[in-house]
């Protein structure tokens, strides 16, 4: 299972693209892989201030549905269009096309509590 070493992760298998200026969110592989076909996703609207580990959305799969917490505190800037039409997305890329939100963070302390590529794959052995 893929698990890129540059990302951050919360022990609900969302991951953060801290990279840059903002802040991309998705869900990890093992999340997806977890959830089986994901047939909706409901994230916030643009502008929407979220705070760090409540729930922000949610995922529905043909088994489940699921709540999405927010990694870091932050205002919603974008969110992902394509998965209104093309849920799959989240299953057959989740680190890419399949992202669902970004933020502009509020607060980059959140990133001390989340974990690490390491810390990450050792919470789902």
């Amino acid at each position: 299972m893929e698990t890129p070493e540059d990302l951050f992760y919360t022990l609900d298998h969302e991951w953060a693209n801290c990279k840059g200026k903002d802040i991309i969110i998705g869900i990890t592989e093992y999340a997806q892989s977890q959830l089986g076909d994901v047939i909706f996703v409901e994230v916030p609207e643009i502008g929407t201030i979220l705070k760090a580990g409540e729930v922000f959305g949610e995922i529905e799969a043909v088994k489940t549905v699921s709540e999405l917490y927010s990694p870091i505190s932050g205002e919603v800037i974008d969110v992902n269009e394509d998965l209104e039409t093309n849920p799959e997305l989240v299953n057959s890329d989740p680190y890419g096309t399949g992202w669902l939100i970004k933020i502009a963070p509020i607060n980059m302390k959140d990133k001390e509590k989340l974990l690490d590529f390491k810390s990450y794959k050792n919470s789902i052995k």
